[in-house]
């Protein structure tokens, strides 16, 4: 009873069943954890999962011979315009020589260009091409329809919260 087969093949427990689960007191947490945190790490989990997929789908619908973990890089170009490379990789969390032959690769495939930095000669920043923002463009709003579709039936203040609950879990694994 209110048991759910997840796309992933994993059967959970649905908010119903845990409701049930808890009234009863049969809900046996795993090692202590509490069955909201649970429920949380299992859909979370679930989540990343399809990001994971999506993600590289994402990238492969800009260029095929981009890297799903640049994709990110992409993202993050359109939304705060032209960066060093060590705020990119710092954002990304990973390192230097990591950041830039993901650059390199980017910039081979004529997505992303370096300028230097008007605040500091010695600096470079990257920016998007315009081959590389119509690219993304193209990409995101295709994704983003994809959200419409899929939360079609959904209220506007359910999305409007789930996107609220999700920037503040995103700001507290930030800082």
């Amino acid at each position: 009873m209110g048991a759910d087969v997840h796309e992933d093949g994993n059967e959970g427990r649905s908010e119903a069943g845990i409701g049930a689960a808890r009234a009863t007191g049969s809900e046996t947490p795993e090692h202590g954890a509490d069955p909201e945190f649970l429920s949380l790490e299992r859909e979370l989990t679930v989540l990343l999962r399809r990001a994971r997929a999506t993600s590289g789908e994402m990238a492969r619908e800009v260029h095929p011979d981009l890297e799903p973990a640049a994709y990110g890089l992409l993202v993050r170009l359109e939304e705060r315009g032209p960066q060093r490379a060590t705020e990119l990789a710092a954002y990304i969390g990973v390192g230097k020589a990591t950041m830039s032959r993901q650059l390199r690769a980017l910039e081979e495939l004529g997505l992303v260009a370096r300028e230097p930095d008007p605040a500091d000669g010695r600096a470079w920043l990257v920016h998007l091409t315009d081959e590389g923002r119509d690219r993304f463009r193209t990409v995101r709003d295709a994704r983003r329809a994809r959200y419409v579709r899929q939360l079609a039936d959904w209220d506007r203040t359910e999305v409007a919260e789930l996107a609220r609950l999700l920037h503040q879990l995103n700001a507290r694994a930030e800082g």
